[in-house]
């Protein structure tokens, strides 16, 4: 019995490869699928089942994909509907994996369709549980996504207090508990940086599973929650009703354009230009109406929160050989309109003498001395509420980078504006989409809040 976790860090997304005597099965996939092809292929195993925990909200699955390329049956747990051919398993049904068998534990709350896997091993002993948003390290699935008719929040979490101690917290204390995600997420608030545990481990510091009462699971699990970032509720309809081939969309996008090439599409189409270099080097020098979202950080979950049409034109600018990890990362979340990239990145753009415009940057010592001498210095915190509220600058106004499209309109474009965040990648995305929208007057606080409070000692 082979079992491995696929952990990737900027999602903060596990996928499983299941293997047992010649047979595989892959739990949640990512969209780029070729790494479970080759895994199953090195291994001589056939990859029989794809399991889904649900329709994921937080990324597009590799599921439509993987069964076209492997011939694997795609399973869902019970209530779910999609418009491709899938198993609906039943609650309780059991699959075959080899010497193995998976049981379809079906465990609604976080959705309605959410389901967890049993895996027991050749002996049929309980091994692991694949409990995909429904139980985290360190927290359970958030239950304000899928809400149906008149069922509330407070309600799916009621549904959830249920599956929980129906269906896992029964279980023995030595099972491994294997979630779909782990710190960084947004389908918790309290997760773990542990990618699993033993679910004994998990009732003695869960806070959720340390509740006595439902009514006090209900008030805890939904205190605090923010408003989903806009793409989830996009990707989850990809997830259920399908997509564009993955194929296609690096064929699409591995398009290469000489600078001359690339403006003029970029005027003819209205494109995005997305601009995915680290956050020092962009400041220096970029192609005016660039946004910039650094492929060193969280890039897909910040392109999924801030750029509110998936079908929208993109044009990429990048590190020179980065090309195809852009694509692969904005796939991942649903962004499958990329029509090209600037061949040779900026220093192809520079040497054909097109503009460039900068945004100016400060130090944070530099920062301190201004905001000490200067009265009315406009400093934006673009921190999450929380950060805000565990320490900020008396005189820095919260504004959230995940609602800049809600509060930019509030900004005056005479004014000069001074942006920080924790460390510098949120404040330079936040400078630079304010730069495209006409606000001129904008400088990025280098190091953020920590360099800052470092400055104040």
């Amino acid at each position: 019995m082979k079992i491995e976790q696929i952990y990737t860090g900027c999602l903060a997304e596990a996928a499983y490869y299941i293997e047992s005597n010649g047979e595989a099965a892959i739990i949640d996939p990512l969209r780029e699928v070729d790494a479970y092809l080759k895994k199953a292929e090195r291994n001589n195993a056939t990859i029989k089942y794809i399991f889904e925990t649900h329709f994921h909200a937080d990324f597009v699955s590799g599921h439509i994909d993987l069964s076209r390329k492997s011939g694997a049956k795609i399973v869902y747990g019970p209530t779910a509907d999609t418009s491709f051919e899938s198993v609906v398993a039943a609650d309780g049904q059991v699959f075959e994996i080899g010497d193995i068998t998976l049981t379809v534990l079906h465990t609604p709350g976080h959705t309605p369709e959410s389901t967890s896997y049993l895996l027991k091993d050749a002996g049929g002993k309980p091994f692991c549980v694949f409990t995909g948003d429904t139980l985290f390290i360190g927290d359970v699935g958030r239950p304000d996504l899928a809400q149906q008719g008149e069922l509330t929040m407070e309600d799916m979490a009621a549904t959830l207090y249920d599956s929980l101690h129906n269906k896992i917290l029964n279980l023995p204390d030595e099972v491994l508990i294997y979630p779909a995600h782990g710190a960084g997420s947004a389908c918790g608030k309290h997760m773990s940086k542990e990618t699993f545990d033993t679910l004994g481990h998990q009732k003695e510091v869960n806070y959720a599973l340390k509740a006595t009462t439902k009514e006090q699971f209900v008030k805890e699990v939904t205190e605090g929650i923010l408003p989903p970032p806009q793409y989830f509720a996009k990707n989850a309809a990809l997830n259920r009703l399908g997509y564009e081939n993955v194929d296609e969309v690096y064929e699409k996008g591995l398009n290469p354009l000489d600078a001359e090439a690339f403006e003029l599409l970029a005027n003819r189409t209205g494109a995005l230009l997305l601009d995915t270099r680290d956050p020092e080097v962009f400041a220096q020098g970029f192609i005016p109406s660039a946004v910039n979202i650094g492929l060193n950080g969280q890039f897909a979950p910040w392109v999924g929160s801030l750029i509110t049409d998936l079908e929208h034109p993109i044009l990429l600018i990048v590190e020179v050989g980065k090309e195809q990890e852009a694509l692969t990362r904005l796939s991942r979340v649903g962004y499958d309109s990329t029509i090209g990239y600037l061949e040779g990145g900026m220093d192809a753009w520079i040497a054909a003498g097109k503009d460039v415009e900068s945004i100016e940057s400060m130090s944070a010592a530099d920062f301190v001395h201004l905001s000490n001498a200067a009265e009315n210095v406009n400093v934006l915190d673009v921190r999450k509420p929380g950060e805000y509220e565990a320490g900020h600058l008396e005189e820095a106004a919260l504004m959230p980078l995940d609602y800049i499209n809600d509060w930019t309109t509030e900004l005056k474009p005479t004014e000069k504006y001074y942006i920080h965040c924790a460390g510098g990648y949120r404040s330079m995305i936040a400078a630079s989409i304010l730069k495209a929208r006409g606000i001129d007057q904008v400088v990025n606080v280098a190091g953020g809040y920590a360099a800052i409070k470092a400055q104040q000692v």
